[in-house]
């Protein structure tokens, strides 16, 4: 690949798509020119890159030529008609959409954790979802060391996930119930605004949602071990941006506290905050436009002898989607010009 590169970012105008183009610019990614895409209905939105205005250009299978790599951060429609359109022009296309990440041939890749599989892509590097992404970086190092054989885990979501009309939903309801009046209920099944809701994706046949198993295939598909048995309940809370996760896991090697924080005390993209003593423990506030995964609650799990409880918190917007996108294209050139 050549040492500048000519880059397109499918979705450019979305939540997804305006991060990664705020953050190639923030990271300084060798740049020739860079092309934002979306779908008809969009046209006539802008993207900022380097303090211009960039106009949106539509989409459609010519879009692909000369570009070198391709972000596709819309939905997975558009992954499946039109990554394969920009391989056969010659294009390496990385997809944080749900829609290539359990396919046998494409890598789903994590940098922190595996960032070896880019190699054997053939022209797809699929990003995982955001709560897989910041579970495996503080995951991998323990699993490394200590062999993990049972995760946990129950989710606090962003409403950001959902998209700016789930964050406008949220602003409207709160506006709504200060002024004494019924929030209005359309993105969500019901009122998010001081609420919880234990479902954040479609439900299945096993009475999960698809999200929960989501994390469950990828968490294994990422660490490369469907050994590991995994329970996932995922709740979306009052929160705009950052997730956050209680996870409980256990090892087949002893495991303690303390452990816990030597090993992640070097591990790449975690940040331990974990002082109870003086209130010191990850908050999705806090996290919001961070590049970290935030650790702490570390404790030992009571309940079982080899067993770690621990609180994670990380911005779904920027490391659980656009940081590890273009991290993924930061280690393909890395490895192409080796």
């Amino acid at each position: 690949m050549a040492s500048d590169y000519s880059v397109a970012v499918i979705g450019a105008s979305g939540t997804t798509g305006n991060e990664i183009i705020r953050i190639l610019k923030e990271r300084a990614f060798p740049i020739r020119s860079l092309k934002p895409l979306e779908s008809e209905i969009s046209i006539g939105r802008s993207v900022e890159y380097a303090n211009d205005d960039m106009p949106v250009q539509v989409l459609d299978k010519d879009s692909f030529k000369g570009i070198d790599i391709c972000f596709f951060a819309a939905d997975s429609p558009t992954s499946s008609v039109y990554a394969p359109i920009a391989v056969e022009q010659g294009c390496v296309v990385i997809d944080s959409t749900p829609f290539y990440r359990m396919y046998k041939d494409v890598p789903l890749v994590v940098p922190e954790v595996n960032a070896d599989k880019i190699k054997g892509h053939r022209g797809i590097i699929a990003s995982p979802g955001s709560m897989a992404i910041q579970l495996v970086v503080p995951l991998y190092p323990i699993h490394r060391l200590f062999s993990l054989k049972r995760i946990v885990v129950s989710t606090y979501q962003a409403v950001s996930e959902t998209g700016p009309g789930a964050m406008d939903e949220l602003t409207d309801q709160i506006r709504a119930l200060f002024c004494f009046n019924e929030p209005a209920v359309k993105v969500y099944p019901y009122q998010i605004a001081f609420n919880a809701l234990p479902h954040t994706d479609t439900f299945l046949d096993n009475a999960y949602t698809a999200e929960e198993m989501s994390i469950t295939d990828e968490t294994k598909k990422i660490l490369d071990d469907d050994s590991i048995t995994i329970c996932a309940t995922t709740v979306r809370i009052p929160v705009f941006y950052s997730h956050a996760e209680s996870v409980n896991f256990e090892t087949d090697k002893k495991i303690t506290p303390q452990d816990v924080r030597e090993v992640l005390g070097n591990a790449p993209g975690v940040k331990i905050e974990d002082d109870p003593s003086k209130n010191i423990y990850p908050l999705p506030i806090y996290a919001s436009g961070k590049d970290e995964c935030f650790v702490g609650r570390i404790r030992q799990d009571i309940s079982s002898d080899n067993g770690i409880a621990m609180w994670i918190v990380a911005d779904n917007i920027r490391k659980g989607a656009a940081l590890n996108a273009v991290q993924i294209a930061e280690n393909l050139i890395s490895i192409s010009e080796k």
